[in-house]
């Protein structure tokens, strides 16, 4: 089904809109991973294929957060650091695990997210206290999340962000801006360790990749200017909608 002609429009425009939601509130494998499910793709390279995609959309709006002076990349060093070594060893394991395993394990790993989300506190333009130093906080989170990425991917965008909001202080749209530099840090070391077991689609990809582009420069300028009180409402849709989605898979 992936040789169709429609598919690549429709590709095109997934990728646009998983790029404008993943630079905004994070959640854009929840569009482009159950796109590519629903076209026949098998689920490791489904992950890989996505891993690629979205690698575009995490350094476009990497580079504006950086370029507007939201992230100090030279601050950020130990966290890609941390999270290179995490999203190798996850890479690892799921390439190695069953294709109806991550079938089960999916849809938990989706309403566990969904469940976070919605239970997660509020958050403002404004920084707030630390309470975790910078090297034992990148060290655990740079790791577990890098972990997570490199093994499923979905919905890490938003544990970064409340990771850098809860233990860091930061308000949300520095903390929007820290986790594009680390997701984009992940993908790409997930997407070559797929790349080299044989699990990407490189056309697809690229088509996707395409719209990521779009997306994620037109998301990350608008969460820039308008901060918190653009972001949240956006990151509370992704919410409802995730939650809705796995309610209507469950009963189906």
């Amino acid at each position: 089904m992936v040789d169709a002609p429609w598919v690549y429009p429709f590709l095109f425009l997934i990728g646009l809109a998983a790029g404008w939601i993943d630079s905004i509130a994070g959640g854009g494998g929840l569009i482009t991973i159950p796109a590519l499910l629903g076209l026949g793709v098998p689920p490791q390279v489904a992950l890989g294929t996505n891993k690629f995609q979205a690698s575009f959309g995490s350094l476009t709006a990497s580079f504006y957060y950086v370029k507007k002076g939201v992230v100090a990349l030279e601050d950020a060093m130990l966290g890609i650091a941390w999270t290179l070594v995490g999203a190798s060893a996850g890479t690892w394991a799921v390439q190695r695990m069953s294709p109806d395993f991550l079938n089960l394990l999916i849809p938990l790993l989706l309403l566990a997210i969904a469940l976070f989300m919605l239970v997660a506190p509020r958050v403002s333009d404004h920084d707030g206290h630390p309470n975790m130093g910078r090297l034992p906080f990148y060290a655990v989170f740079g790791l577990a999340l890098g972990f997570y990425d490199g093994f499923f991917g979905p919905g890490v965008g938003s544990f970064w962000a409340f990771a850098f909001i809860a233990a860091l202080g930061f308000n949300l749209t520095k903390a929007t801006g820290y986790t594009k530099v680390m997701n984009f840090t992940s993908n790409i070391v997930s997407f070559l360790l797929f790349f080299l077991g044989g699990f990407v689609l490189v056309l697809p990809a690229l088509v996707m990749a395409a719209g990521q582009i779009v997306g994620a420069r037109a998301g990350s300028t608008m969460a820039i200017q308008r901060g918190a009180r653009f972001i949240r409402p956006v990151f509370i849709a992704v919410v409802i909608l995730t939650t809705l989605k796995l309610l209507a898979d469950r009963v189906s």
